[in-house]
């Protein structure tokens, strides 16, 4: 752990292409760009799944072989054909992208399913009460509902893209993967370790921002948080002097007994 403090207080190792900022960057680069594919793949296709209730199998059997795909493997097999079948740098980065995505798609798909299946049939009811179509009702009500565990699952999808991302190095890609990949063949332990605690502290402070997404894209009144809202009929309630209350009651009673009520 010194010798990994030491390369990282190294300026030299921060700057030039093999700099740290330069790997950062290929790095997010990898993990933005398969999120937004698995994102364009799977919140549509959950979330059409959770307002029809059909095919809900295809979910959980799909997310299920997804999962159980080993990453390394499909790579190392994705680079072999790409080699010898795609054009220029994309015969690698192409598989390396199909590989990421195929990990994100699983959790986004199965919370955005989840979260939508799950809202109250009630606000359903009540949405297509208001004159408000099949495409409102998911659109207007259930997805904000299903909000918080979609942003959930984007959160999952995110860190397990942030650690895997690194075997991008294997097929001879950058990003934060190459200290590690390099660092283990030039047995430099100090910049293996540097390597790993940078994805580490990526993965935390992604997970933070998105978590501090979610904190203001939710509505409050799903989290249960504390908002000033408009003045209501609560807010207006009177403060009564007791002793005006009591002779206000005496009152009545004496009028009460004159006219010869009970």
């Amino acid at each position: 752990m010194t010798g990994a403090w030491d390369w990282l207080t190294t300026g030299a190792n921060w700057s030039g292409t093999a700099g740290v900022l330069n790997r950062l960057l290929e790095h997010l680069g990898y993990v933005l760009l398969s999120l937004g594919i698995a994102l364009v793949i799977a919140l549509p296709i959950g979330a059409v799944i959770g307002h029809t209730g059909r095919a809900t199998g295809l979910v959980s059997g799909l997310a299920n072989a997804l999962r159980a795909l080993p990453s390394l493997g499909l790579l190392i097999m994705l680079a072999l054909w790409g080699l010898n079948t795609l054009p220029g740098s994309i015969a690698l980065l192409g598989p390396t992208i199909a590989v990421l995505v195929i990990l994100a798609v699983p959790p986004i798909l199965s919370n955005t399913y989840a979260g939508i299946a799950a809202v109250d049939p009630a606000a359903r009811d009540a949405a297509r009460g208001m004159g408000m179509t099949g495409g409102q009702v998911l659109t207007k009500v259930e997805l904000p509902v299903a909000l918080p565990l979609i942003i959930s699952g984007i959160r999952s999808a995110f860190l397990q893209v942030v650690a895997t991302a690194t075997i991008a190095a294997v097929v001879s890609l950058g990003g934060l993967g190459r200290y590690v990949i390099d660092g283990l063949a030039q047995q430099d332990y100090s910049m293996m370790v540097a390597g790993a605690l940078l994805v580490a502290v990526l993965a935390i402070l992604g997970d933070r921002l998105l978590a501090l997404f979610a904190h203001f894209a939710v509505s409050p009144g799903i989290t249960g948080r504390r908002v000033r809202g408009r003045a209501t009929t609560a807010d207006l309630v009177v403060r009564v002097d007791p002793a005006a209350a009591a002779g206000a009651v005496m009152w009545r009673t004496a009028d009460t007994a004159a006219r010869g009520g009970g």
